[in-house]
């Protein structure tokens, strides 16, 4: 779940930062620059891990603030889990399109319809997928409601280039009121995990602790 991931960067350094030893004042900087964001086909970097190699620094005479420049070679923790691996989070909401999944760090988990244990079905008025779990008497209602511990398994990944630079995308479809809303992000979000409750063990922890 829990990659180490090999970068370079050029980091700048305003005169302000050089008081400071500089492996320590490059790890801030890098930090600053990619902690907390999703870089293209690589992951959710979380913090910088090392630094491998730092050059030389050099001042550019196009920056009129002095700031230094200086090539580093370095290593972040990424969050980008494995196809099959099983993970726990809680439900951060229900639409029909599925379900939402929060791991406190990271939000954009998708458990689409088909992925959810079967036979289930949508609760218009709790805004809740219901799992009609079967039983002599004909079967038993276990909600999936907002907040609730949920096993799951990774079952894909979907990176979207959401850079400056990148090719203009689809037109997005306007956001809609209450937890619609939250669905209506997946459509542009940059790394979201599509996974799969449908087997024993995996849904709400509460199911099988009872």
């Amino acid at each position: 779940m829990f990659l180490l991931s090999r970068l370079s960067s050029l980091v700048r350094l305003s005169p302000s930062q050089w008081k400071r030893p500089l492996p320590e004042a490059l790890t801030d900087a890098l930090n600053v620059q990619l902690a907390n964001k999703v870089m293209h086909n690589v992951g959710l970097v979380l913090s910088v891990y090392d630094l491998l190699c730092v050059g030389d620094s050099y001042l550019l005479p196009m920056d009129w603030e002095g700031a230094s420049h200086t090539r580093v070679t370095f290593r972040v923790i990424v969050f980008r889990p494995f196809v099959e691996e099983i993970a726990v989070g809680k439900i951060k909401s229900c639409t029909r399109e599925g379900v939402l999944v929060s791991l406190g760090f990271f939000d954009d988990i998708l458990i689409k319809p088909e992925a959810l244990q079967h036979p289930k079905r949508f609760d218009e008025t709790e805004q809740v997928w219901v799992w009609e779990y079967p039983t002599d008497e004909g079967h038993h209602d276990m909600f999936m409601d907002p907040g609730e511990e949920i096993r799951f398994r990774v079952t894909s990944e979907v990176f979207v280039d959401t850079s400056p630079t990148a090719p203009e995308a689809a037109p997005k479809e306007p956001p809609t009121s209450g937890s619609n809303a939250d669905l209506a992000e997946v459509k542009r979000i940059p790394y979201l995990l599509h996974a799969s409750v449908n087997e024993p063990g995996l849904g709400l922890i509460s199911w099988w602790n009872s």
